[in-house]
């Protein structure tokens, strides 16, 4: 099995967790890797949400001298979570807004470490 088909595996598995919609690993300089976004815009979605996580984390390590674990950003229709997946990728989602946060960050978590596991 390929990696790309590794990283599909854990994309398609983190679809089933409730109120995820859309899934991407990406790299932290925005390319996008795999996804099941289905739009023309994957590589915007890719490049800007890398943009937002590695905006935060100079931010934070700037002033408070620490990395974020995660970006959440919230809307009245959505949420859009992005985490590290291992130290050149991330892990982004959307979910629906009224997701239960708790079991998603947990999902991708599990996500997460697989992916680093994969491209390590």
């Amino acid at each position: 099995m390929t990696t790309i088909e590794k990283l599909n595996g854990v994309v398609n598995s983190l679809t089933k967790t409730k109120d995820i919609t859309s899934v991407a690993v990406v790299s932290k300089g925005g390319l996008l890797i795999v996804s099941n976004v289905k739009s023309d815009h994957a590589q915007t979605f890719a490049a800007m949400a890398a943009t937002m996580f590695i905006s935060a984390e100079t931010a934070t390590t700037e002033i408070g001298g620490w990395t974020p674990d995660r970006v959440v950003v919230e809307s009245d229709d959505c949420k859009l979570i992005t985490v590290t997946a291992d130290p050149k990728s991330l892990l982004v989602v959307m979910t629906e807004a009224n997701v239960n946060l708790g079991i998603v960050l947990h999902d991708m978590k599990v996500a997460a470490d697989e992916v680093n596991d994969i491209l390590s």
